[in-house]
């Protein structure tokens, strides 16, 4: 018996005090690394478990939590659990594996293709509750177009950000995949910038709450990948087939775990186009 807290921190394996203050921390690096090293003690920790208080946590406890946890509020975190069955973790896309599972790394769910992702996946649940969303592509129609003006709008005044890399709309290679998925010249690229300006437009109306709520780059190479990372958690991953539209192409959800996996690469790779792509400013 315990908290709903206590019920995710066991699923997680990290119900420890030294296990949590390493998650803590690895959190906190990511949001607000001023607070690497405030973790609760061991009493106070315990206790979080139990339910044993006069109160819920400091606020800046409660904004790592709700981090750590995305979808759930602190208020929630510390709701007496009866049953912890019944708890389950946000993110959660999970299908059996049948007898594979020990060879599957940390994918957990495969599909024929995006369509059918999207049926058990739609992008209201797979955001819903991100802190933080990262993705790379072509259009990005995932969020630009898939997902509505009214949640992106509640994502963003949660205090969610966004990176957001998109092929080049001028450059080379979009019109090279122009030509391979059989599109009359400028398709794809009046797409990409239609989906561009709508995120330049939301970049300017929350740039005075904070600087960096939205991200925007592009870049100029053959797309062999669309990545969209949220909460450094759960990764979505499809490849762009020859001679095949984006969203008949096969789709994996890959999340992050103890050991290297698809996460970690993909991860990677999502960086390394980041950290080389051209910043896109507000106009």
């Amino acid at each position: 018996m315990g908290t709903v807290l206590k019920a995710l921190l066991q699923q997680r394996h990290l119900q420890t005090v030294s296990a949590f203050n390493r998650e803590y921390d690895r959190i906190a690096g990511e949001y607000e690394p001023e607070l690497v090293g405030a973790g609760p003690k061991k009493a106070q920790f315990y206790r979080w478990l139990s339910g044993e208080l006069t109160g819920l946590p400091y606020p800046h406890h409660r904004r790592i939590l709700e981090a750590m946890f995305p979808g759930r509020s602190a208020d929630e975190l510390f709701e007496y659990c009866a049953d912890p069955s019944h708890i389950r973790s946000t993110h959660e896309i999970r299908t059996p594996r049948g007898p594979f599972d020990k060879t599957m790394a940390d994918v957990e769910a495969v599909f024929a293709n995006r369509t059918d992702f999207l049926q058990a996946v739609p992008p209201r649940k797979l955001f819903e509750g991100a802190r933080r969303i990262d993705m790379a592509g072509l259009s990005l129609n995932l969020l630009c177009q898939q997902y509505s003006d009214t949640d992106l709008v509640k994502l963003l005044e949660s205090g969610t950000t966004l990176r957001c890399l998109f092929l080049d709309p001028s450059g080379t290679h979009i019109r090279t995949r122009e030509t391979e998925e059989g599109h009359a010249p400028g398709v794809l690229s009046s797409l990409t910038e239609l989906n561009m300006k709508c995120l330049v437009r939301a970049q300017k109306k929350y740039a005075e709450q904070r600087k960096n709520i939205i991200q925007i780059r592009t870049y100029d190479e053959t797309v062999r990948f669309n990545i969209t990372l949220v909460d450094s958690t759960v990764c979505v991953i499809q490849p762009y087939l020859p001679r095949a539209r984006g969203v008949e192409s096969p789709t994996l959800v890959a999340r992050k775990s103890e050991r290297a996996g698809v996460f970690d690469t993909f991860s990677e790779v999502f960086e390394t186009m980041w950290s080389s792509a051209r910043e896109v400013s507000p106009l």
